[in-house]
């Protein structure tokens, strides 16, 4: 198939867009390189550089397109309430831009990379998909408005969509892996302990109503992710918007993280416990039942050991590399 990925120089989007290419996709990849890594970019991918919403109707319209993968967005909780107009500008204006190019272009195909931080606070765990939609921040706000709009794409136009709600997304994928400017997510943080760029990990509150007193999350291992994208891609039905999300159906505690990480690196992770962060649940765990019993979605690295290993091998390697560049 020839398919458009956009912000497939990112974390999520450049593993996805590698794993299509190993199974003979012909792979576009948008990115304005905003977050996203030049060596991110998976050998044979073609580039075009430039945000989606001024270059996607130029990209589809050479014809052809098959389908198109959307990564593309801001994606921080804490800068999406501090400054919410980009977010509306980057998320929702953008991906309204690209769903008019591939109305215009032909393109009949789409798989969004939506997140589960649609749901808010929920009354219980784990996450359904029927369960009510409260985000609780713009960032989820905008990835919920994007859901009805591709909704309302495909009763109108017949468009064949998927969306994908997850949390955490975790692990690597060969050479590629997280590797943001400002990293907010827990595992890569605490693995910068163990490489020494941070002094401590923070535990945000121990008494919390979980097992071990610490926050409980739902953690996914990235090329898990990017199999559902595969199946969802080939399972999208013309006129409907199917919504499925990704999960571990258990998750795993802050401590739990910590340890592992410990486990796997072999070094001494200090962690300090800190007050509480507001607004922060002590349970966000979604259910992948849905995804499994229909289309078939069989994770098989979505342990936390494999998650931290993989991840761990990443963050070391480029750490080696960082340091022989200085030499």
């Amino acid at each position: 198939m020839k398919l458009l990925v956009t912000g497939g120089a990112g974390y999520v989007g450049s593993v996805c867009a590698a794993v299509l290419l190993e199974q003979g996709h012909d792979v576009t990849i948008v990115d304005n390189f905003s977050t996203g890594n030049r060596e991110a970019v998976p050998e044979g991918a073609h580039l075009v550089e430039g945000n989606v919403a001024d270059v996607a109707a130029n990209v589809l319209s050479a014809g052809d397109f098959e389908g198109v993968l959307h990564f593309a967005a801001r994606s921080l909780v804490g800068e999406s309430v501090e400054i919410p107009s980009d977010y509306w500008h980057g998320n929702v204006v953008t991906t309204l831009a690209l769903l008019d190019a591939m109305r215009e272009n032909n393109v009949p195909s789409l798989v969004f990379s939506s997140t589960a931080a649609t749901y808010g606070e929920p009354s219980k765990v784990p996450i359904t998909e029927d369960m009510p939609t409260q985000p609780t921040n713009p960032y989820g706000a905008t990835k919920l408005s994007i859901d009805f709009m591709i909704t309302s794409f495909a009763k109108a136009y017949g468009l064949a969509a998927t969306s994908l709600r997850y949390f955490n997304v975790a692990g690597a994928y060969g050479d590629i892996g997280e590797n943001r400017a400002i990293e907010t997510h827990l595992i890569p943080i605490v693995l910068q302990v163990a490489l020494g760029h941070r002094d401590k990990i923070y535990l945000f509150g121990d008494d919390w109503n979980t097992p071990d007193g610490t926050p409980v999350r739902d953690y996914i291992h990235i090329r898990d992710l990017a199999d559902a994208h595969v199946l969802a891609l080939q399972a999208n039905k013309p006129g409907v918007h199917s919504i499925y999300n990704l999960g571990s159906g258990e998750g795993y505690s802050v401590k739990q993280v910590v340890d592992m990480c410990r486990k796997v690196t072999g070094r001494d992770i200090p962690a300090e416990v800190a007050p509480r962060r507001a607004g922060d649940p002590a349970v966000l765990v979604a259910s992948s039942d849905k995804i499994k019993s229909e289309l078939g979605w069989k994770p098989t690295r979505t342990d936390l050991e494999t998650i931290a290993t993989d991840a761990w091998n990443f963050t070391r390697n480029l750490g080696d590399k960082a340091h022989s560049a200085k030499r």
